[in-house]
């Protein structure tokens, strides 16, 4: 099963961010976090995440990420809707559906959009 395995905000815009072990995340993104184009960037552990500015990093790979735009994914107690890719960068980003505290470990499932009368899919 896929897991949160890094959780950061970045309080100043280009300044280093704050490595966290869990977050309130509302819906306006994570506590702390200075809001910017998406509240949640999300990206998978694969696509170099040490290097990136994401708020998530989960242990799904890129194309199970990227196969969740427009469907969603739960962080812990936190249900995201993934609304596109991120801009210039690997990862997506999601809006905050229904608020609640991530922690490292917590478990990550997708659910993907509908599509052709399809459900469900990787992570699912």
């Amino acid at each position: 099963m896929a897991e949160v395995t890094a959780i950061s905000v970045y309080p100043v815009k280009g300044e280093p961010g704050r490595v966290l072990h869990e977050a309130a995340v509302d819906t306006e993104g994570l506590t702390g976090d200075r809001r910017k184009k998406a509240a949640v960037h999300v990206v998978a552990e694969a696509d170099d995440a040490p290097h990136l500015r994401a708020n998530l990093v989960v242990s799904l790979t890129p194309v199970e990420l990227a196969a969740a735009i427009g469907g969603t994914v739960l962080a812990g107690g936190v249900e995201l809707e993934v609304t596109g890719t991120a801009n210039n960068c690997p990862g997506v980003y999601a809006a905050v559906r229904r608020p609640g505290t991530v922690r490292l470990g917590d478990p990550v499932t997708t659910v993907t959009a509908e599509r052709d009368g399809a459900s469900g899919g990787p992570g699912a």
